[in-house]
């Protein structure tokens, strides 16, 4: 056989399962390099990792090296030759190829990215490819290097480093061991198994035979196959005891990557503790203990929860000294709920004074205040009735209330979760509580945004407060640096006014620069950097940045800059695209279903904003009435901008835009006949001027769907 598979083993001291994960994350790729580096062919390459172990299986490794034959351009002949005498240049040129001098040839070449046109010394580089076996031990060194952690540490007295110290390397070209050494440590192939459960050292046969042996010393190399035993044994108590697992991906994630082998502990806490809200047990579990809870809802637990060890010869030890680190946590946290609930809720609002949100833009409390304000008028922009409007402003009051109470300051992810409870508590309204706790949403890219009205206005307000103010002192995002996360903060604002439009067709129609105005104006008392137009403009430009992204994700490049590069008319204002996003998105997807369907409206559409626009390009756009015109063909003309006029007049949802492109199948066929019966450029006619603009006018109107210039 001309190739064997290659496995690379280094078994070290524990791991963070951060580490473990972000070192098989990048495995593959730094893999590929390396070995492509080498001009090593190979098929897939497959990585295992445990706490104690990272593995890479690579198949049908080539046992020989490709062979090289390759031209390389050298230095410019100017430089290479002095009075047809050949420079130093042309001797390092030559000694770098390992050729003679005689054998450099000089060659016109065109320009490129990195290089002018002209003429060059041109060399082969030829190598004859020698045993892979050879390259192998090099670069298995190299990937060891390479392989990134957040935090790598030295140990001895070596200079190399890594996310823990090494404690043995397996290497294996099929059968034969290779040796190479990293850190200190030579590779063989000798491996360990679990560190209780099978902690002999035992040798590797082949890559091949590596899973199957691991398996038999207890360790579960494959990232994937860990997860899925560990969540259907998981899964199987959670059922057992009448519930679920909390499904928070973070929980999984960890514990999957923290053991070899996953084992289940069941525990347990005294049920007076279901007194706390849920989301404060679910804290103390998740926390440094990183315990699946059981819940059968959201705010509905049972006392107990499930734990993933990685090795449980005596599970009834290790459940009752959990229960004690449980309980205790459990104990600590009834007590901070238990003093923060003495506190009315009003005088925390008030306490928010004693929090600077920043030195130029004031206290939280402050923050708070323009929040009220600005939800208020959001709230009257959607119309909302009156008793939405006063749990609007209610929210708003109190939606950070929480930031200054015990149970916060002791977990700080409850943040919203406790102004919910201690909202409920006190016996403020179901949508003012939810509110509350909704607004920080969306907190991540996948996460939901807000899921009602009332929550969703506050989560604009707090953000766009944010956005103005950080914009108008100078604190704008740089490319390595985002302290307020205003990146984030712009996506969550334009997700809301997407997504919520939904189910409020309402959100659609808010002009985000009109929110950004109200959002400056609330910082009157405030002496800021920015007067209220630049501002605006700059978290506007900001806003389409994020936007086009946005865009990109739900449908693909060439839709977003199409869509972003459209004259935005609302109701007869112009506006830009980040200006009504709901629109922007319903354009890009309306656009994107017909390019997914190879529709033929779309061709046309596209012809049509061609026409119109090559033939009017300098002619300003002016609707005349028909009755400017005395030619029949004019005033057909006028007709057929009438009708595009009035298909793009309001494309407001997916629905219109996909009326407005099938429209124009019929309209093409009007246009075909009025360019080849009327010259409609005719520099003899008087009303040509006036003819182009009409055109040019059209032209405008079909730029309302989309750029299409910009649509491949």
């Amino acid at each position: 056989m001309n190739t064997a598979s290659l496995l690379l083993e280094i078994g070290v001291e524990e791991l963070p399962s951060s580490f473990v994960d972000g070192a098989l994350a990048a495995l593959p790729t730094l893999v590929a390099s390396k070995l492509g580096q080498a001009r090593i062919v190979h098929g897939e390459v497959s990585v295992y990792g445990t706490p104690r172990r990272l593995a890479v299986i690579v198949a049908d490794v080539a046992k020989m090296q490709v062979d090289l034959d390759e031209e390389v351009i050298g230095p410019p002949e100017t430089a290479a030759f002095k009075d047809g005498k050949p420079t130093r240049a042309a001797e390092a040129f030559a000694e770098k190829l390992g050729v003679p001098l005689d054998s450099l040839q000089i060659a016109e070449r065109t320009g490129g990215p990195k290089q002018k046109p002209g003429r060059y010394v041109i060399g082969r580089r030829v190598e004859k490819g020698v045993a892979t076996e050879h390259l192998l031990g090099g670069k298995l060194a190299d990937i060891c290097a390479a392989i990134p952690f957040r935090k790598s540490m030295r140990w001895g007295d070596g200079d190399a480093s890594f996310g823990r110290p090494i404690q043995w390397m397996v290497a294996l070209f099929g059968n034969q061991t290779l040796k190479f050494q990293f850190a200190g440590i030579e590779s063989s192939n000798i491996t360990r198994g679990h560190r209780f459960l099978a902690p002999s050292a035992f040798q590797v046969r082949s890559p091949e035979s590596y899973v199957a042996q691991m398996h038999e010393a207890h360790v579960v190399v494959d990232r994937a196959e860990r997860e899925r035993v560990m969540l259907e044994a998981v899964d199987q108590v959670a059922k057992e005891l009448g519930g679920v697992r909390d499904p928070e991906r973070s929980l999984v994630d960890e514990n999957a990557s923290l053991v070899e082998e996953p084992h289940i502990v069941r525990g347990s806490f005294d049920t007076s503790y279901l007194a706390l809200p849920a989301p404060v047990i679910r804290a103390v579990a998740r926390g440094h203990q990183k315990y699946f809870c059981i819940q059968k809802s959201e705010d509905e637990l049972l006392p107990g929860y499930i734990a993933v060890v990685n090795t449980a010869n005596d599970p009834k030890r290790i459940a009752n000294g959990n229960n004690r680190v449980m309980t205790a946590r459990l104990a600590d946290a009834r007590f901070f709920f238990e003093e923060d609930k003495k506190v009315a809720i009003a005088s925390r609002v008030e306490k928010l004074s004693g929090i600077v949100f920043h030195n130029r833009l004031g206290t939280v409390r402050e923050k708070v205040a323009r929040m009220e304000q600005l939800s208020v008028a959001i709230a009257r922009l959607l119309k909302c009735d009156e008793a939405a409007m006063k749990h609007v402003a209610r929210a708003a009051e109190l939606c950070k209330s929480d930031l200054v109470s015990l149970m916060v300051g002791e977990f700080p992810e409850l943040q919203g979760d406790m102004g919910r409870a201690y909202a409920i508590a006190a016996g403020e309204p179901a949508a003012v509580a939810n509110a509350i706790r909704d607004h920080y949403r969306p907190i991540g890219a996948s996460d939901q945004i807000a899921p009602d009205d009332v929550s969703a206005i506050v989560a604009l307000a707090d953000r766009l407060d944010t956005l103005v103010g950080c914009f108008s002192v100078g604190l704008m995002p740089t490319g390595a640096t985002d302290p307020f996360a205003l990146r984030r903060a712009c996506i969550a604002v334009l997700r809301t006014l997407i997504e919520r439009s939904s189910h409020n067709k309402a959100f659609a129609s808010l002009d985000l620069r009109v929110l950004a105005l109200a959002a400056y104006d609330g910082f009157a008392a405030k002496k800021l950097d920015l007067a209220r137009d630049p501002a605006t403009s700059l978290v506007m430009e900001f806003a389409s940045e994020r936007l086009r992204g946005l865009l990109a994700s739900a449908t693909s490049q060439g839709v977003a800059d199409a869509v972003m590069g459209a004259e935005h008319d609302i109701d007869g204002t112009a506006a830009e695209a980040a200006t009504f996003p709901a629109y922007a998105m319903f354009k890009a997807q309306a656009l994107q279903s017909l390019v997914d369907e190879s529709a033929p409206w779309l061709g046309t559409a596209k012809m049509v904003a061609k026409r119109l626009g090559g033939i009017s390009r300098e002619a300003p756009p002016v609707m005349h009435s028909a009755d400017a015109f005395t030619s029949p063909h004019d005033k057909t003309i006028v007709g057929v901008v009438r009708d595009i006029e009035k298909m793009t007049k309001h494309l407001v949802d997916i629905a219109s835009m996909r009326h407005a492109l099938q429209s124009a199948q019929v309209l093409a066929d009007r246009i075909d006949t009025i360019f080849t019966t009327v010259l409609v450029n005719d520099p003899a006619d008087a009303m040509t001027a006036q003819r182009l603009e009409v055109l040019s006018f059209g032209s405008k109107c079909m730029l309302k769907i989309a750029d299409f210039s910009k649509l491949a």
